[in-house]
């Protein structure tokens, strides 16, 4: 991008090694970033609204402006974090959604001739009727969420053919705020103690820690350099299964919180926004058989480690994600 520094590529262990990833503000492409800056990749993050100082600005629906970036940065390696991830958002505001998750794809793909790019993906492209998943299962979203990423693979594989797609379930890490996820944003309920509050106790998620994601990324791009045959669809995905109620009395249990409070909802109340699959289990075989996949770190350490900053702050704002 013309007046943006990219450095001095000779400065760093591997100069030849190079990461450009998209939505670099974001919860997931924070750790992404992080994770191939500490592990001698030279590494440009991106992103728009929140991207300066620290990271270039770059409108992913500017087909120029993502031409520009790629030309000059010239990377081996481009990770695809940037995404509107809140399924009601989605159903809200479909058109700049569709933007983003979808056309935004095809503008990367379209320049990643020879480079290998990485789409994050989602479980929410099944419908959670028949788990677990793998790799080769139809996806049947139910949601526009899940419809707009199954999109957005279908663009990458169609103007990329040697990219990868990774699809995790629900996320979350290191928050700079607490509702950056559908499993820290539980955080003000299990607070409140005195309060009683329903929780879902009726759809099975396995939350999944960023930095591990981040991990298997960083994997798979280095296989790459090694084996041009890595690519097609991934799953990677936490081990443990819990409900939103689960979650949030294993949070409370991580910090030693009460979790009386908490009452668990068996039931699903029509008119709570889009509709969410039962159970996507993702079934994560193939990064396994190639030794590419991360042991999950265990919830309560993880999510001990998220949230560690706020357990005396209660300066935030509920948003529902996921």
């Amino acid at each position: 991008m013309p007046g943006y520094d990219y450095g001095d590529y000779e400065n760093v262990d591997i100069p030849y090694r190079r990461v450009l990833v998209t939505g670099a503000t974001g919860l997931l492409g924070r750790a992404v970033y992080k994770e191939f800056k500490e592990n001698a990749w030279y590494t440009l993050g991106c992103g728009y609204s929140r991207a300066r100082p620290r990271f270039l600005r770059c409108n992913l629906m500017d087909e120029d402006a993502v031409r520009n970036v790629i030309h000059e940065f010239q990377p081996h390696v481009i990770i695809h974090c940037a995404a509107e991830r809140r399924p009601d958002v989605v159903e809200r505001h479909t058109e700049a959604a569709m933007n983003l998750n979808v056309h935004a794809c095809a503008n990367l793909a379209k320049e990643a001739t020879g480079i290998f790019l990485i789409y994050i993906s989602t479980d929410y492209v099944f419908d959670g009727r028949n788990p677990p998943y793998g790799e080769n299962d139809a996806p049947n979203p139910l949601n526009l969420y899940g419809k707009s990423k199954l999109e957005g693979e279908r663009e990458v594989l169609r103007h990329c053919a040697s990219a990868a797609i990774l699809r995790v379930p629900i996320l979350y890490g290191e928050v700079e705020r607490v509702d950056e996820s559908a499993v820290t944003v539980l955080w003000d309920r299990i607070q409140e103690g005195a309060e009683s509050c329903t929780i879902d106790h009726c759809q099975q998620r396995f939350p999944t820690y960023t930095s591990d994601v981040a991990r298997v990324c960083r994997l798979m791009a280095e296989r790459r350099l090694q084996d041009p045959s890595l690519r097609g669809i991934f799953h990677y995905s936490g081990k443990e299964q819990m409900t939103k109620y689960e979650i949030a009395c294993a949070i409370a249990d991580a910090f030693n919180l009460p979790s009386s409070h908490l009452i668990p909802l068996t039931e699903q109340p029509a008119g709570t926004g889009a509709l969410r699959p039962q159970n996507a289990q993702l079934e994560c075989s193939r990064l396994e058989l190639l030794g590419l996949s991360v042991e999950p770190t265990p919830f309560k350490t993880a999510v001990r480690d998220s949230l560690w900053p706020f357990q005396h702050d209660k300066r935030w704002r509920q948003t529902v994600f996921h």
